[in-house]
């Protein structure tokens, strides 16, 4: 499997090519003086295949990938999965009416539950140390048994935090019922490279996605969706021809390629990241750290330390340290198979110096990540209502017509239908949002006070 078919047909014209197609770089120009991927930016031609149509090299590296992980099929996409997420959602979009939803699902789901008009069926799970976990599979069961519209569920797995939901109970429920599972595995692509392949979206899901970048040695929007029920098929490669771009990128393609072929190829990356972990972790024994199932998330819980997670991210910038995200509590730092040790003492060194300064030492105020917020009406319904922009400390008591979340993770702190409570409004206050505009938020005019249940 070491060869890579999107970068070789893509060097094959490269020798005495004279470029009258896009992109408007033409392969170099002042562009290529400081970014040097140019020369691998070309489009369609006759020798680099077609992504809408693939024929040639691209549908010989995805089916590569598909053997690679254990899929019936491989679709690379160059939108990242969201797009993955909406193509998947659309191809089951006629299956039912319902589908069931984690709270801490990508705001992407829900965008697609609007466009297709699915109703979720939202389930919270338990909070573990502040952190939203996966729903429980009784009450998957539980709601399966009782709503025949509903058509599957759409898991999470694992998350930002690195909790890796149960799987295989997911799939043994709702299979049993002759329902789907769709997997939005956007952060666990290494997972197919682990030794056992244990929590890993394709052992499990009818389909799922991947982001190739964001684990992978690839580039920023590389991802995969695999696809094991071939029943889908035709809707699922509909719902990609709607939602992928017409202009892909074909070093984004190439990148997702070499990162499957490079980790089947270099397991041991992995071990070796692994260790140097927890050896990490042996090293700063007065750190606490998010107990996350995926070595991946290295989650470092700022609240025995007393300060904001995001006050210490600054500083650790100071020192050329960037973290993911920081959401109060915690601090999340993002490995992958390419990080390496020299990367891990740095940022032993970077919290060491960053702890002992004043602007680290901002307070720790404890807060819910998620709350718990009352929902009595249908997000569909919610959606279909007059609205009107409020702002945010006004909105309390008021019901959502949007949803709004912080940016990362993008998981709606309310969604649309749910009644906005002060620990939302708090939640959603300071930090990087998605829903607002200019400090308002959007909520029902007015409405009957019954509930609506589409």
């Amino acid at each position: 499997m070491s060869v890579y078919r999107i970068l070789t047909s893509i060097n094959k014209g490269r020798r005495g090519h004279v470029s009258f197609h896009t992109p408007g770089h033409k392969g170099g120009g002042a562009l290529s003086s400081v970014l040097r991927v140019c020369a691998d930016d070309v489009t369609e031609l006759s020798y680099t295949d077609d992504l809408s149509d693939p024929t040639g090299a691209i549908l010989q590296a995805q089916s590569d990938l598909a053997m690679i992980v254990g899929a019936k099929r491989a679709y690379i996409t160059t939108d990242g999965s969201t797009s993955g997420i909406l193509a998947m959602m659309y191809a089951v979009k006629d299956r039912g009416g319902k589908i069931i939803v984690p709270r801490n699902s990508h705001k992407s789901v829900w965008n697609a539950c609007r466009l297709f008009h699915l109703e979720p069926v939202i389930v919270q799970g338990e909070e573990r140390d502040g952190v939203l976990c996966a729903p429980d599979p009784a009450e998957i069961a539980a709601l399966v048994a009782k709503d025949p519209d509903i058509c599957g569920m759409i898991a999470v797995s694992p998350d930002y935090y690195g909790n890796i939901a149960p799987l295989e109970k997911y799939a043994e429920i709702l299979h049993s019922a002759g329902r789907l599972l769709i997997a939005d595995g956007a952060h666990g692509a290494h997972l197919a490279f682990e030794e056992g392949r244990a929590g890993y979206c394709g052992l499990y899901a009818d389909m799922w996605v991947e982001s190739a970048h964001k684990t992978l040695p690839a580039l920023t929007q590389g991802a995969v969706v695999f696809l094991n029920d071939l029943r889908f098929e035709e809707e699922l490669k509909d719902g990609l021809s709607v939602f992928r771009t017409t202009s892909p990128s074909f070093p984004v393609m190439a990148s997702v390629e070499f990162a499957y072929k490079y980790l089947a190829a270099h397991p041991a990356d992995i071990t070796k990241v692994k260790t140097a972990v927890q050896a990490f972790k042996e090293k700063y024994p007065d750190y606490k750290f998010y107990p996350s199932a995926d070595w991946t998330k290295l989650c470092l819980d700022c609240a025995p330390l007393m300060t904001d997670s995001r006050a210490l991210a600054k500083e650790l910038e100071r020192k050329g340290v960037y973290c993911e995200f920081a959401d109060g509590r915690y601090i999340v730092f993002y490995l992958s198979p390419c990080t390496k040790p020299a990367h891990l003492k740095a940022l032993g060194v970077a919290l060491e110096w960053a702890l002992k300064r004043r602007g680290a030492r901002s307070g720790y105020v404890p807060r819910r990540k998620m709350p718990q917020t009352p929902r009595t009406f249908s997000y569909l319904y919610a959606l279909r209502q007059p609205a009107e922009y409020v702002p945010l400390d006004k909105s309390v008591g008021r019901m959502s017509a949007c949803n709004a979340g912080l940016m990362p993770p993008c998981i709606p702190v309310i969604a649309a239908g749910e009644i906005i409570t002060e620990a939302a409004v708090k939640a959603l206050s300071g930090g990087h949002t998605f829903g607002l505009c200019e400090g308002k938020i959007k909520v029902v005019k007015k409405h009957d006070g019954q509930i609506h249940n589409f």
